[in-house]
């Protein structure tokens, strides 16, 4: 198995209920490192770049009014297979269809509000990664 490193963050619904601490918790049980974490307030115009896939996408605009309306913490997470056992962590993004312990089964208010992100490839984990830290603030 593979070391990999994947961008996670910890999204304005859940940093607003104060939930950050148990979401880490569940991510390093799950044997992910945190390797570089910051709390932010995303601008729109950052958050237009980072969702930029998404833009003709109809959700697009409210995404980006969700993501800039508290803050965020930003993770780079580094383990055995990190893009996939964070995705097993994280739950399905509709929280109804999340499995039981799940951080989205256990924490997201709705499709929109569910608590967390997760890099989808180690290709886009790279560059989300690269989008939010420099290499010497990756201290793992």
């Amino acid at each position: 198995m593979a070391v990999e490193r994947t961008l996670s963050i910890i999204k304005p619904d859940a940093t607003r209920r104060n939930l950050t601490g148990k979401i880490i918790a569940k991510l390093e049980d799950a044997g992910l490192k945190v390797i570089a974490q910051k709390r932010i307030r995303l601008t729109r115009e950052k958050a237009e770049a980072f969702y930029e896939v998404h833009a003709e996408r109809p959700f697009y605009s409210d995404l980006c009014d969700f993501m800039t309306s508290g803050p965020v913490v930003v993770q780079a997470l580094e383990g055995e297979n990190a893009v996939a056992k964070n995705r097993e962590v994280m739950g399905a993004t509709n929280p109804e269809d999340a499995a039981v312990g799940t951080i989205r089964k256990e924490f997201a208010e709705n499709v929109e509000a569910n608590s967390v992100h997760g890099s989808d490839s180690p290709e886009n984990a790279a560059i989300e990664i690269a989008f939010f830290f420099d290499d010497d603030e990756i201290v793992g």
